[in-house]
């Protein structure tokens, strides 16, 4: 079985189950799919992809946190909230000097996720990081499934 196939199998029966999942435990399904994601997407793999997908993820939470509460400050100045938005960007951009925050792509899906929920991180946080350790699975159990069935097929060949 080649890798894309073993990825896809383990992909389609872990997202059917992070669905269930989801909803059992009042998370919100989408925002898990951004933390799968996140570790699909992060060039580094294995458990210090997870380990920096799960920092720039929260890192993100809390710069949204930043920007909403911040805004917040001062309602009737709406230019305020946009020069935050552009300062706490680059802001984002910039920890990517420190290894543990250099996925900037995680750090948008962090910020993007506490916006579309209104800035609700109680249920937001859990949501990525349950949905972080789901891609991990995906993709490590895909990996695994593909290396499997080719040290089977090279066995029968000889």
């Amino acid at each position: 079985m080649n890798i894309l196939i073993s990825l896809a199998l383990t992909t389609g029966i872990l997202s059917g189950l992070w669905g269930w999942v989801a909803v059992s435990l009042g998370l919100i399904n989408w925002v898990g799919f951004l933390g799968c994601t996140a570790y699909f997407a992060c060039p580094q793999g294995g458990l210090k992809g997870l380990f920096i997908s799960l920092c720039t993820l929260c890192s993100g939470v809390l710069w949204a946190q930043v920007i909403i509460h911040g805004s917040a400050l001062a309602p009737h100045m709406e230019i305020l909230s946009y020069v935050m938005t552009g300062v706490v960007a680059f802001l984002m951009c910039l920890q990517a000097r420190h290894l543990l925050l250099s996925f900037v792509p995680g750090t948008f899906m962090g910020a993007c996720a506490t916006f579309g929920s209104a800035g609700d991180w109680r249920v937001v946080l859990p949501s990525l990081l349950l949905g972080l350790v789901f891609g991990y699975a995906m993709k490590n159990s895909g990996l695994w499934l593909a290396a499997r069935k080719s040290r089977r097929s090279s066995l029968i060949a000889e």
